[in-house]
């Protein structure tokens, strides 16, 4: 696989057929008999179609790559300051917010930046994070999973979080009271159905599931499974029926 830097750089002789760089793109267009005549991007693209298949899946390793990079285990830090400090810690690198007990939230600024103050409660438990938009995947529940007096949980907008990270989450049965998993894209009713370790929850939030067939129907099952526990999305106005049951439902019958 060619490096992406040596592509581009061949894109762009190829493209102008110089060593000046992509400078024609806004320039006049050559006379016909040309015989010089340059060829289109979409042209050049085309003709290069694995070189471009293999900058695209090169870049999406890397991203790949970057997100295991984050959700490493930080045994190293729980073993010198305890599982409090490396919890918050993995979550204020992520980009989230933490709460501990009887303090405010801490929260990193925009350039991702933070206090190094919450390393003074050794003993603190974290109540609270806020892990919204994350980049949090199987792997990095490892952090969080020993917060055993966590009360608090949002994972909203998490694009990692899926079936099988709902199914880790048992192990905060004993605190867990609010858990927020809205707008998750590969959690699905399979998922939900893991949540019923989770007893004590008081509120949970599992609207905007684009990977749950049947929100209405799952929204009645989770209630079933959480009687003491307020759902939120999932509308029963949604209908009961899957999102093909529905079209078939709609259409006009046959004449």
């Amino acid at each position: 696989m060619a490096a992406p830097r040596s592509f581009l750089c061949r894109l762009a002789l190829a493209y102008n057929g110089s060593s000046r760089g992509m400078h024609g793109l806004s320039g006049a267009v050559p006379p016909e008999g040309n015989q010089r005549k340059r060829r289109t991007l979409l042209q050049f693209l085309s003709d290069h179609f694995y070189d471009v298949e293999a900058l695209r899946l090169y870049l999406l390793q890397r991203k790949m790559s970057k997100v295991h990079q984050e959700n490493r285990s930080l045994a190293h830090i729980r073993e010198k300051y305890g599982p409090y400090i490396a919890g918050a810690f993995f979550v204020l690198k992520q980009g989230g917010a933490v709460k501990f007990q009887d303090h405010e939230w801490i929260r990193p600024n925009k350039r991702g930046h933070f206090s190094g103050e919450f390393l003074k409660l050794l003993t603190v438990p974290v109540q609270a994070v806020d892990a919204s938009g994350c980049a949090i995947n199987y792997d990095g529940l490892d952090n969080l999973l020993p917060l055993k007096e966590l009360q608090s949980l949002s994972l909203q907008h998490c694009p990692h979080v899926d079936d099988w990270c709902l199914s880790r989450l048992y192990p905060l049965a004993g605190s867990l009271q609010e858990l927020s998993l809205s707008g998750c894209p590969q959690i699905s009713e399979r998922g939900l159905a893991c949540l019923h370790h989770l007893q004590n929850l008081r509120r949970l939030d599992i609207s905007n599931l684009p990977a749950v067939s049947y929100p209405g129907l799952t929204r009645i099952l989770v209630e079933e499974m959480l009687p003491n526990c307020e759902v939120l999305g999932m509308d029963e106005a949604q209908g009961l029926l899957g999102p093909e049951e529905q079209l078939q439902t709609a259409s006009p019958n046959p004449a």
